[in-house]
């Protein structure tokens, strides 16, 4: 569970000024970090402290234990829905994206950035609503297998992201501010959706023509067998990104088609990992997890 204290950590401030550049010749990684409770908030805001140094990094997180933990406290629990192709996905109805818009854009976003703070990362939290960062087309009737059957489930507020406010990022990042950046996403027509990290992530490395993408989970990462976690597979050539949505389950199959999305959208090498470790972005680096190139 992300447990994020607000008080200070008496870590020294190293924060740059507002507005010093930071050199065009860094590159720009995205890393993304899941929302489950194991993840090492601590540990990814240390390794960031010496990355930043390096490279100018987007971070991209989620929030699905806390909205979970949130929405069965207010007695309107999640609701997950699996499609006919075996990909699952939460349903979001009007109460459930009023709980998303708590946790995620509220709650664990401010968190992170009050923590990055406090680690002297000048953090500046937006959902992918805020300038129009995620623009996505709506998908509100979804096919949904439930037994034998195959439904149509209506009124779904979600959509895919197809375009990507690159400017306000640039904005951001070439001042020296962290952009911390969240579902939910925006339809053309200004209505907020939930929409899939994983494919936002593939779509933002594409308009900003990123190479290299470390996401951060609660799993060493790609499992030959997803029940356990020695089976790592430690590496994947890109041409063959398709043949490992056999070992993907649930959550994880969207993880591999946001990973093809990407590579065929340009980047380079994906790296995907275990949250949970001590330094889980150093390790990740250091090829303790699974690299896709």
């Amino acid at each position: 569970m992300l447990s994020i204290s607000l008080k200070s950590t008496g870590i020294k401030n190293q924060q740059r000024a507002p507005h010093q550049l930071i050199h065009r010749d860094k590159y720009m990684i995205i890393i993304k970090a899941g929302g489950g409770r194991g993840i090492n908030w601590e540990g990814i805001c240390q390794d960031l402290v010496e990355i930043l140094e390096k490279d100018r990094v987007i971070l991209v997180h989620g929030a699905n234990a806390r909205r979970d933990e949130i929405a069965s406290k207010l007695a309107v629990p999640t609701k997950t829905v699996t499609s006919p192709s075996g990909i699952s996905s939460v349903y979001t109805d009007k109460t459930a994206m009023e709980v998303f818009l708590m946790t995620y854009a509220g709650l664990v976003n401010k968190s992170i950035v009050a923590m990055l703070h406090n680690y002297g990362i000048n953090a500046v939290g937006l959902s992918g609503v805020d300038g129009k960062l995620w623009e996505a087309k709506p998908k509100k009737d979804i096919l949904i297998k439930e037994g034998n059957r195959v439904k149509v489930l209506k009124g779904n507020l979600t959509g895919r992201v197809e375009r990507i406010n690159t400017d306000l990022i640039s904005l951001l990042v070439d001042n020296g501010y962290l952009p911390v950046i969240c579902p939910p996403a925006i339809s053309h027509e200004n209505e907020i959706l939930n929409t899939d990290n994983d494919w936002a992530v593939a779509v933002m490395a594409e308009a900003l023509e990123i190479k290299r993408i470390i996401s951060l989970f609660e799993a060493p990462g790609l499992l030959s067998d997803p029940d356990d976690e020695k089976s790592l597979v430690t590496h994947i050539e890109k041409a063959r990104i398709d043949d490992y949505l056999t070992f993907a389950r649930k959550r994880m199959k969207k993880k591999v088609l946001g990973a093809k999305r990407a590579l065929d959208a340009g980047v380079e090498t994906i790296y995907w990992g275990d949250g949970r470790r001590k330094n889980p972005i150093k390790a990740l680096l250091a090829g303790e997890g699974t690299v896709i190139s």
